[in-house]
């Protein structure tokens, strides 16, 4: 029996665009957390760390959708290459503000100009969708990039933090932006699977947001991704309030093993059940396993549940994103997928927030509480949303999903 992932890589050229993908997207993974690791080392400072990462996070939540509208108008080529070495260049700045203590305010200027920095795997599933758009390839690759996605979750920040400790405060930054500069250009040079530049279809090229498909798909990753942010926050203050401060990298990595076990499994199968009832039934998992962390008393009982809530992780992001090619037109494609991610790492940031909060004022095990709501708020849009779902293929959706 054939391995359906080897498979989508007979393609000629795949195997080169999705290595110098995974090259380019390492740092999305990695600067976050890497310019927390690198400031609260040089100015010992925390709030000035996490705000210098949150400015970079938040700008490019903003920009990187708009930036993709640009690919979808002029190509990839033609967008990525000044928008990374702009991007390349504030991360430099950066680096060197840093290391040389200039004024604080220089690190905020050049956080929010790397906020430029393109959403690769965007790029990258758009390549896959112009190579196997409506076949059953398409979902193997989109499963198997939801799998690369947890693992560059799980290594990269890791990664980066463990540079900047063992060697130089700047060395998880440094090696990031390395990684972006030379990734992309690997990338951009791969001309035989750049997607076609499509004319501007229906609506004058409004954005993609406009689209219904798109704005419930958002919505409801939005509140799909506060599950996430709450996961990392309330995991390191329930495992330290436990006595058990360091388990907490071992149980968020199982929570990502757990989605990536399931979207490997996922990935090889060939379902005939309609994409947006995957997707309901996807959300509903994620409500369901969301449930029993309020029960949890103990370390096993929290790394065990957590990995079983990993499961609906990646097929949530399987399905979206095959929802999304389906339904959006091929001129609006990428800058869809961006958007998709755009609500993601949005939740992740409002989970984060909003279960540190509940965190001081009600203790550690409540911040799960949020973990439910944000489940509870996803499987809401999503049936309100379902219609829109059920829509015939890559045809323009309402301007508005719930109207």
């Amino acid at each position: 029996m054939s391995n359906p992932y080897s498979e989508i890589f007979k393609a000629p050229g795949s195997k080169a665009f999705a290595s110098a993908g995974f090259l380019a997207r390492l740092p999305l993974a990695m600067v976050t957390m890497g310019t927390v690791a690198m400031l609260s080392q040089t100015h010992g400072e925390y709030w000035l760390a996490g705000a210098v990462s949150a400015t970079f996070a938040l700008t490019n939540a903003i920009v990187s959708p708009q930036i993709s509208r640009l690919v979808d108008r002029y190509g990839q080529s033609r967008v990525l290459a000044p928008v990374t070495a702009i991007s390349v260049a504030a991360f430099a700045g950066l680096i060197l503000t840093t290391h040389y203590g200039w004024r604080n305010e220089l690190l905020f200027l050049f956080a929010f100009i790397a906020g430029l920095m393109p959403s690769m795997p965007a790029m990258v599933r758009a390549r896959w969708s112009a190579l196997y758009r409506d076949t059953p390839k398409l979902h193997t690759a989109f499963a198997f990039e939801s799998v690369l996605d947890e693992a560059i979750y799980m290594l990269g920040s890791v990664f980066a933090i463990g540079l900047s400790v063992a060697l130089f405060p700047e060395a998880g930054p440094l090696l990031a932006t390395i990684f972006l500069a030379v990734g992309t250009a690997l990338f951009v040079a791969q001309k035989s699977t750049e997607p076609p530049v499509h004319p501007v279809e229906t609506r004058g090229g409004r954005s993609a947001i406009r689209l219904g498909a798109v704005q419930v798909l958002t919505l409801t990753l939005i509140a799909i991704g506060a599950m996430f942010g709450t996961a990392e926050v309330t995991v390191i203050a329930y495992s330290e309030a436990l006595g058990h401060k360091g388990a907490a990298s071992f149980i968020l990595a199982g929570y990502a093993g757990g989605s990536l076990l399931v979207g490997l499994v996922f990935g090889t199968l060939k379902l005939s059940i309609p994409l947006s009832r995957q997707f309901l039934f996807a959300i509903g998992v994620a409500m369901l396993t969301a449930l029993p962390l309020l029960t949890i008393g103990s370390i096993w009982s929290m790394a065990l549940l957590l990995f079983l809530a990993g499961a609906s992780i990646s097929p949530t992001f399987i399905t979206a994103f095959g929802l999304i090619e389906r339904l959006v037109p091929s001129s609006q494609l990428t800058e869809g997928i961006t958007w998709a991610m755009t609500g993601i790492g949005i939740g992740m940031a409002i989970g984060s927030f909003a279960s540190g909060y509940v965190i001081d004022a009600y203790g550690a095990r409540n911040g799960f509480w949020i973990s439910v709501a944000a489940s509870g708020v996803a499987l809401t849009v999503a049936l309100m949303g379902y219609r829109t779902l059920q829509r015939p293929a890559r045809t323009t959706a309402p301007e508005t999903a719930f109207a």
